[in-house]
């Protein structure tokens, strides 16, 4: 994604001028111009400009990933809203997250635009069939992510309609299995369309792919806990051919490893000034000022809880934190974390550091090349993973566990990448440890795995501490009848004329 957005950025912005007021004000999208639409150019604007939306701060740029602070595995600075959302005080108004739900909702819109008009555009068929399939893949993408959020029996989310861009005024779906329904034909639908990974051109890198599609389809029966289905979609991953997890697990979050082999679906990110194009997460994970040497922006931490969760000769944990008295390079020499001059500042919470985002920052100067020169917008080049092909190994383990059948081919898959001895019978308390010591500070966050397994009122109810042993966090109260999706922000529902409820509890 990385060289086609910055190529195209300009035209994005002049071919999406004539309606882009429309789109940001309207909510849940509005009519695309008259004027557009018309030639294949404007069906690949169209479609880029969906991507677009990914480098928004209220989208991977840094606001979506706010939610993970809810996780044990994270600590924050003690600032603005952390706390608000550690304890589940939130209102939706709050302004690191209340605009996620309207940019993902702009996002399905744009990809309905496209889906409804290419068709009806003259090209060449290859260029339609992709284009169609990167609008429904995105579509669903946006839909899931806000589905299992803010979705549950209850109430689902707005399905919007498709066909008629005017029908802007949209009721909840009467469940969220609704939604699910609705993403599954998308992303079967874009699965048809897309081309393998392999297939695709290097100038289009970061475009969906088919398999990005079945890993989707994966994640989403996983969370509609439709177990058969879960393994049939990441079968078709595995036996694609086209992925396969890398031989060392530092390798990758690392630049040289954007579009590896592991590599599904990732937020792709620039260095490059003023573009900056993707996720400011790894800046957000430095080190508050970066020790004198670069913005971080220092609010997530890990926790001594996921320190310590790690087994023993782990190879993960070194690559996933950072202790006192670990050897690590920063701006090209080698700095030892938490003595002398590279001590932890006073916000930091739990003495600790998330270490996978580390390398960009590794390299002599390495400002403007592989880290952003503006430190209030510090992207870096190495792409943010979305969903990893470990994730798809451990989402089939999960749901042949849950149909009482073996998963120890998946797991010891994942063990013996980590450099630890293969288990036999292995069991759910198993797959939940290799989930959290595989994703920890990533997308896939404890958060939802600790809510879909319905072990978070217990979690959440154990204390956190800091790398000395005092305690950062009392223990807090889940309530998973309230507390397992997120409220809907007040200022879209206000605008929805009364067809929009908040979720029950907040």
């Amino acid at each position: 994604m990385k060289r086609y957005i910055l190529v195209l950025l300009s035209a994005i912005t002049l071919a999406g001028t004539a309606c882009e007021e429309r789109l940001d004000l309207e909510p849940q999208g509005a009519p695309s111009s008259a004027n557009f639409w018309k030639t294949e150019e404007d069906a690949i604007a169209g479609v880029n400009s969906i991507y677009a939306l990914y480098s928004s701060n209220s989208m991977y740029g840094s606001g979506a990933f706010w939610y993970v602070n809810a996780s044990d595995d994270i600590s924050t600075k003690a600032t603005g809203n952390a706390d608000r959302y550690k304890y589940f005080q939130l209102d939706g108004n709050e302004s690191e997250t209340r605009s996620v739900w309207s940019i993902h909702y702009q996002a399905m819109k744009r990809a309905n635009d496209a889906i409804r008009n290419i068709p009806s555009i003259p090209m060449e068929e290859k260029m339609k069939k992709r284009l169609l399939g990167e609008a429904y893949f995105n579509h669903a993408v946006m839909h899931l992510e806000l589905a299992y959020r803010y979705g549950d029996h209850r109430a689902g989310i707005p399905i919007q309609n498709r066909e008629n861009p005017e029908d802007i005024y949209i009721p909840r779906a009467k469940s969220v299995a609704d939604n699910y329904a609705y993403i599954v034909a998308d992303l079967q639908k874009a699965a048809e369309l897309l081309p393998f990974f392999s297939e695709l051109n290097k100038s289009d890198y970061g475009r969906a792919h088919n398999t990005a599609a079945w890993a989707y389809l994966a994640r989403t029966y996983l969370y509609a806990k439709d177990w058969e289905n879960t393994v049939k979609y990441a079968d078709l991953v595995i036996n694609s051919g086209q992925h396969r997890l890398l031989e060392n697990y530092a390798d990758v979050f690392t630049i040289a490893s954007n579009w590896s082999p592991e590599y599904i679906w990732s937020v792709t990110n620039s260095a490059q000034f003023p573009n900056s194009v993707g996720s400011i997460f790894p800046g957000i994970m430095l080190e508050d000022k970066g020790w004198g040497l670069y913005n971080g922006w220092g609010q997530i931490y890990p926790t001594k809880e996921l320190v310590d969760s790690f087994e023993p000769n782990d190879e993960r944990k070194a690559v996933t934190i950072l202790e006192t008295g670990d050897k690590f390079m920063f701006f090209g020499e080698e700095r030892t974390y938490n003595v002398g001059a590279f001590k932890v500042s006073a916000s930091n919470r739990s003495g600790y550091q998330f270490n996978k985002y580390m390398e960009p920052y590794s390299y002599p100067n390495p400002t403007g090349t592989y880290i952003n020169a503006n430190g209030n917008r510090p992207t870096t080049a190495m792409n943010v993973p979305l969903l990893r092909y470990a994730d798809v190994i451990l989402m089939k383990a999960e749901a042949l566990l849950m149909l009482g059948r073996n998963a120890d081919t998946e797991i010891n898959q994942i063990r013996e990448r980590a450099g630890l001895e293969p288990i036999a019978g292995a069991t759910m308390e198993d797959l939940k440890r290799e989930r959290r010591s595989e994703f920890a500070g990533e997308w896939t966050d404890r958060h939802w795995d600790l809510v879909r397994w319905g072990d978070a009122q217990k979690v959440y109810a154990q204390p956190l501490h800091h790398a000395d042993g005092h305690v950062i966090y009392e223990g807090r109260s889940f309530n998973p009848s309230v507390h397992h999706v997120w409220p809907i922000p007040p200022d879209e529902i206000r605008a929805s004329k009364g067809t929009l409820t908040q979720n029950e509890g907040w």
